[in-house]
């Protein structure tokens, strides 16, 4: 049996429902009864811990073969990263305590970064995990071509991608969630001993300018993109609500000047298949 966290997102869906159409027992953690529903209809066991919970998640990972861990994501973090540092204290304990047969954990790109930036809350959680004698894997995927969705309207009406990703002809290394959970059920379904890094992206690098051409195929119509000035990105982000924008900056920092990047340098990088056309056909169906 596989227990899943994060099963009401993207990653956990697609990954659930990989092993189901492969006939694999599911053990759904959930944190209220609304999200099980769906999951119980599909045949799921049904499990409720919150991620900080400690003694919720041991009971909820007790004789699973394999433990996937997708942390929250938390875009406005306090100093020092305190929120992650919960949930990572309460995901060791409870793996200490039910001691699954192995785990597969959802990092990114980059976690192997000195500098600190928003992503340093999966480094934190690597670094955390790896002390634990259970065969761990992580996941590093690139940047999510779902990312988009917050584009897709000005894109729809002003015929504009406003970009934080620069140059507009760097590609960058993205790759779409059904991949991210399709190669994470595969993995939870392997052997290995001790711990090992699976890195993921599409199967090429994808410019902000080929986005915006992209979106233009999609909605019939032309889309520029355009850059946000870097010197203004602080008091957006403020604006939009964001306390402690730094570590998102540094993040949009770290993908521009390349030090966010995969470790392995290229060699063994596994490769999606689904195209961005593909996200951006689903993303601007949903947007109606």
């Amino acid at each position: 049996m596989y227990a899943i966290t994060g099963i009401t997102g993207q990653v956990g869906g697609a990954l659930a429902r990989t092993l189901l159409a492969a006939h694999q027992p599911v053990r759904a953690v959930v944190r209220d009864a609304g999200k099980a529903r769906e999951w119980a209809a599909l045949g799921c066991e049904i499990a409720y811990a919150s991620l900080n919970d400690a003694s919720a998640l041991a009971a909820a990972f007790e004789g699973a073969e394999g433990v996937f861990i997708l942390p929250p994501s938390e875009f406005d973090p306090a100093p020092g990263f305190p929120e992650a540092r919960a949930v990572i204290d309460a995901v060791v304990t409870a793996l200490q305590w039910a001691r699954p047969g192995k785990v597969v954990c959802l990092s990114t790109i980059g976690a192997q970064a000195v500098e600190n930036n928003l992503l340093s809350q999966r480094t934190l959680l690597e670094q955390a995990l790896s002390t634990l004698a259970i065969p761990t894997a992580f996941l590093r995927p690139a940047w999510f071509m779902e990312n988009f969705a917050w584009d897709v309207a000005a894109a729809r009406d002003q015929g504009v991608l406003a970009s934080f990703l620069q140059p507009l002809d760097k590609p960058v290394p993205m790759i779409a969630t059904a991949d991210i959970g399709r190669v994470a059920a595969e993995l939870i379904q392997q052997s290995w001993d001790g711990c090992r890094v699976v890195e993921l992206e599409a199967d090429h690098r994808i410019s902000p300018d080929e986005a915006a051409a992209t979106f233009a195929k999609v909605l019939g119509h032309p889309v520029k993109a355009q850059v946000v000035p870097r010197e203004t990105w602080a008091n957006l982000f403020k604006s939009q609500g964001m306390k402690n924008p730094q570590p998102r900056i540094r993040m949009l920092d770290g993908f521009n000047e390349g030090w966010i990047e995969f470790e392995s340098n290229g060699a063994g990088i596994v490769k999606g298949n689904t195209t961005l056309e593909t996200v951006l056909n689903g993303l601007v169906a949903r947007a109606g």
